[in-house]
């Protein structure tokens, strides 16, 4: 580890020393992110995976400045530029952009303008006119004109003699400093569309004439004019003042007033002009570039996680159902595990009613069969129609009939994880189950989907896809030891991204359950092949044995804080499970009495807090949503309509939302609550179930604008203010314009409505 590196980062992030050095060193050992948040806090001064992550990704930014650095340094030497000084500067460079203008003039390159100059010996005549001493420059220029140099006249003479100033003005490293600050502070993107190209680029209507600070550019919108230039339908530059520019070169290189100076000053024109202006617009492209992809990422991160983080229905027997039209609903029965028991098909959307009628005893029945605790429903094609019939076969009040998003599902079928999974069924079948399963434990099985399609970004194949791989893996990693994994029911998947164990290992550990049995203990983990000592280190407190010997086994403390755990309950004369049942007990713990060189008080309080909840679920308690009876198609809304939706993604300028209508409507950032909102994720996740109200409706180009505000009436129509409900929450009564739901007498006989005279026990 390099001091200079740890100190840099410790001001950086706003840290200690101390902290960045913890970090950097259990990194070193191969701890993970989740790991070191959770289980060294003594080390670390408890920081969260947030910093940590910054940690690590800037360590890794830093190695890579250094490699660079090295390689400079060699090149250097080997053209024999290399002097003390120069070392000096290219040690004491801090960014990549610093260390890149430092090398730049004595950087290999092709034959240049200013290279030609040369050879034809004119560079000691752009020094003379560089340093702008009092002399005659036609009168100095005669004396290079060589026709063997093809030198033929003063003119080419000076012109030569400035192509030499102007190279050297464009790698000078003051003068790009500035100018980079000048296409930062003050450049402006411009865009126009393609002559001729304005129906084919109708999706980019917006960005025909459009131009922005590059400062102030949303990266949603930035990514968007990159989109259409690559598709070759729009023209897109980065422009800055050209006379403000000159200005400031000006400023750095004309000393005098004098022929001389006339001369550099046409240098700077030109060498801004051919080489400083494109060096540069390149440079801020590729920079604004990774700005507005990190910012992207940014929020496919986010939503990621809430998704990720999705409330579970739990252990639930499940009937799930991919519903279609033509081709009919594709059935499944899953247990409590989400274990494939039964599929079929059924056709509830056919014409006639006996053929419907009799679909509704089958599904009557599979639930009686299976003892069904829930219905999950697809939310493609079909999917509010087959739940306004799953709705009429007057189930039990208790089934709840839930609208899963299908994101994904059809990838999740076709690839080979679901082929490995169900090999004897097709991608209709598999495509159900996840919906089932999706239902249960989100966590669980979207794991098994690259998060870039399950739905929850914006540009996600336009962004770096290194950074963006690695990011939306970080966050599955996060998700999934926040949660921690039943190691004996956890697909090969999901074990893959706990802390420490890998896809290899997890297909071990699959194996030897499999062959052996499921583990009694966490302390039986290590009996399987390839995972060691460290590696157990690593990933003991994330996995949970349900019903072990042990019921620390079930929680999030780790295996190396058992004894401490044991003292406890030994100094109280009672057992573990009487500290996990009894909160009397917990209370009279005096954590102090416990604090060793190894263990503080941020581990004993962790200890404490999990013994009285163990192994619970930190995500949010599951609630049923059901959508506007009567809207299922954007034909169906009017304006003004108040509804209830899901929120489905959330982007820089504001989040869509799930009405029910087979569309996803926007909800402007202006819109998403009566307060200025800067951040729509300040104001709403992934998930979430809100209310809005319909402002606008284009059947045409499928596009529903939206509002969460609060309605304001005309002062007269309004006499007194009324409270208002907060735009986070959802208005549970109905509206004016919400048709009542009608929920199934709980007396009536099961699938009467059908004719169905079969009754639940």
């Amino acid at each position: 580890m390099e001091v200079k590196h740890i100190l840099k980062i410790a001001k950086e992030l706003h840290i200690a020393d101390k902290q960045v050095t913890s970090v950097a060193l259990l990194l070193t050992e191969g701890s993970t992110v989740p790991f070191i948040a959770r289980y060294r806090k003594e080390a670390t001064g408890s920081l969260d995976e947030v910093a940590i992550t910054a940690i690590r990704d800037r360590l890794e930014q830093l190695a890579e400045l250094d490699k660079r650095c090295e390689a400079i340094l060699s090149s250097l030497e080997e053209h024999g530029h290399l002097t003390d000084e120069l070392k000096a500067k290219v040690l004491a460079a801090e960014t990549m952009a610093e260390l890149e203008d430092i090398y730049l003039p004595y950087k290999p390159k092709r034959r240049t303008r200013a290279t030609i100059a040369k050879e034809k010996g004119l560079e000691p005549l752009a020094q003379m006119l560089f340093e702008q001493s009092a002399f005659d420059p036609e009168n100095e220029a005669q004396k290079y004109i060589n026709e063997e140099k093809e030198v033929t006249t003063v003119e080419e003479a000076l012109a030569g003699a400035r192509d030499i100033i102007a190279e050297w003005i464009s790698e000078d490293q003051q003068a790009r400093a500035e100018m980079r600050s000048l296409f930062w502070t003050e450049g402006q993107y411009s865009s126009k569309v393609i002559p001729g190209k304005e129906e084919e680029a109708i999706k980019y209507k917006d960005y025909y004439e459009w131009t922005e600070p590059v400062s102030s550019a949303p990266s949603h919108r930035v990514l968007a004019i990159r989109r259409g230039a690559n598709e070759k339908l729009l023209l897109m530059k980065i422009i800055v003042d050209e006379d403000k520019a000159n200005s400031i070169l000006e400023s750095l290189f004309i000393q005098k007033d004098n022929a001389a100076s006339a001369q550099v000053r046409l240098a700077i024109i030109d060498g801004y002009k051919r080489l400083l202006a494109d060096s540069m617009e390149t440079e801020i492209r590729l920079e604004s570039k990774k700005k507005a992809d990190e910012e992207a990422i940014k929020v496919f991160v986010e939503n990621l996680r809430q998704l990720l983080l999705s409330s579970p229905l739990g252990e639930k027997n499940v009937l799930a159902i991919d519903p279609a039209f033509r081709t009919g609903c594709k059935i499944v029965c899953l247990d409590k595990q989400g274990k494939l028991l039964y599929n079929d098909v059924v056709y509830p959307h056919a014409a006639s009613g006996q053929t419907i009628q009799n679909e509704g005893i089958k599904i009557a029945a599979w639930c009686q069969k299976y003892n069904i605790e829930a219905i999950a429903i697809g939310n493609g094609t079909a999917s509010r129609e087959t739940e306004a019939f799953i709705r009429g076969l007057g189930l039990p009040s208790e089934i709840p009939v839930v609208m899963v998003n299908e994101s994904g599902a059809s990838v999740y079928s076709a690839s080979p994880v679901a082929r490995e999974e169900f090999p004897d069924y097709d991608i209709t079948v598999r495509g159900a189950v996840s919906i089932g399963r999706r239902l249960i434990d989100p966590l669980a099985e979207l794991v098994k989907i690259d998060p870039k399609s399950i739905g929850v970004g914006q540009y996600q194949h336009d962004v770096d896809q290194t950074l963006l791989k690695r990011s939306l893996d970080d966050t599955v990693i996060s998700c999934v030891n926040a949660v921690g994994v039943e190691v004996n029911t956890a697909s090969k998947q999901l074990l893959t991204y706990v802390s420490g164990v890998g896809p290899r290992l997890a297909e071990r550990i699959v194996q030897h359950r499999n062959e052996k049995g499921p583990f009694e203990s966490r302390e039986d983990m290590k009996s399987v092949s390839g995972l060691g000592a460290k590696t157990f280190e690593q990933c003991a407190g994330f996995l949970r044995i349900r019903n072990a010997k042990n019921p620390l086994d079930s929680s999030a403390v780790h295996p190396e804080s058992y004894e401490v755990v044991n003292r406890m309950a030994s100094n109280l004369n009672c057992s573990v499970m009487d500290l996990i049942k009894k909160s009397e007990l917990r209370e009279q713990i005096k954590l102090q009495d416990y604090v060793t060189d190894k263990v503080g008080l941020p581990t004993l309080m962790d200890i404490k807090d999990e013994l009285s909840k163990p192994g619970r679920d930190p995500r949010k308690q599951f609630e049923v949503f059901s959508f506007t009876e009567g809207v299922n198609e954007i034909k169906d809304l009017q304006v003004g309509m108040e509804l209830p939706g899901i929120v489905t993604n959330i982007t820089a300028f504001g989040a869509f939302v799930d009405i029910g209508v087979h569309q996803d409507g926007l909800v402007h950032i202006s819109e998403l609550s009566d307060e200025f909102v800067k951040d729509p994720a300040d104001v709403v996740k992934v998930h979430q179930q809100v209310k809005v109200r319909v402002m606008e409706i284009d059947i045409n180009r499928k596009r529903i604008s939206m509002s969460m505000k609060s309605e304001r009436k005309p002062e007269q129509e309004q006499p007194k203010k009324e409270k208002q409900n907060s735009p986070r929450k959802v208005n549970k009564k109905n509206t004016q314009n919400d048709k009542p739901k009608s929920k199934p007498d709980r007396n009536q006989p099961f699938g009467d409505s059908l004719g169905i005279k079969l009754n639940f026990k």
